[in-house]
Formats: structure tokens, sequence, C-alpha cells
């Protein structure tokens, strides 16, 4: 069984999301939604990395750097100014996008494994992933103009 390794990914995954978010709403606080939703989103994540733990230790954890070398390749610090916020963002975003596929996966083979607790913590913590790409989208959306065509 290898689901342990997904278990684990999702587990690094999560609490590198939760420091990037932390990470990005500091040094963004002058963009009150950027500051208030990411410490929404660092919260929510710390949480799903909490609640994950029993099935890390039911099912054991498989070591891996995958999630450290991911976490160094999108995300290694935040940057300055309008351009520099829509990156960070754009970071957010896909490191959001590793966690909603890790939890899709992981459902799968809650089902196959007919663990329903497991099954029933990715009802509840998968679609706060999908909100949070959207919000993600959104404001990358919001950004872009100001970013990309009126910053000097």
């Amino acid at each position: 069984m290898h689901l342990q390794h997904y278990l684990g990914l999702l587990n690094k995954s999560l609490q590198n999301l939760a420091a990037a978010c932390r990470e990005v709403g500091e040094a963004h606080g002058d963009e009150p939604d950027v500051r208030i939703d990411c410490a929404k989103f660092e919260a929510q994540c710390a949480d799903h990395a909490r609640r994950l733990e029993p099935f890390l230790e039911r099912y054991g954890v498989e070591s891996d750097d995958e999630p450290e070398r991911l976490h160094r390749v999108l995300f290694d610090g935040t940057r300055g100014g309008p351009l520099g916020l829509l990156r960070d963002l754009h970071d957010l975003y896909l490191m959001t996008s590793e966690c909603d596929i890790c939890w899709t996966m992981i459902a799968q083979a809650a089902q196959g494994a007919r663990d329903q607790e497991l099954l029933q913590l990715v009802h509840e913590c998968e679609p706060r992933a999908a909100v949070q790409l959207s919000w993600f989208k959104s404001r990358l959306k919001q950004a872009a103009p100001q970013a990309l065509v009126v910053a000097q």
C-alpha cells in the first residue's frame, strides 16, 4: 500500500503552504484582504495537517523529500511591489493545487481501502482547498492588470 506516500506528501505540503501563507500575508500587509485571507488559509492548513495526524499514525509515513523540493521551487520567500504580490499569489495558487490534488488521490484511496474516517476527513477538508484555489485565482485576476500593465 502506498497511501502513506500521499498522506506524507499532503501533510508536508499543508505545513509548507501554511508557512508560505503566513509569510505572504505578513509581507503584503498593506493589502488588507491578502493579510486577512492568508491568515485564515494558514490556520485552515495547520488545522488540516493536525487532523491528518491520526492517519499518519495509522498508515505510517514514507520518508520523502519531494514536498521540500517542490516548496523550494515554488516558494523561496516573498517579493516586493505589485509584481511581487502577483508572483507570491501565483506561488500560493500552485502550492494549493498540490494540496488539492493530494486530497483527491487520498479520497480515491480511502474509498478503495473502505476507510470511512479518512474519507470523512477528505470530505471536510477538500472543499476548503477548492475555496482557497478560487480565492487565489480571483485575487490573481485582480492584481494582474496593476502588476503587468500599470506598474513600472
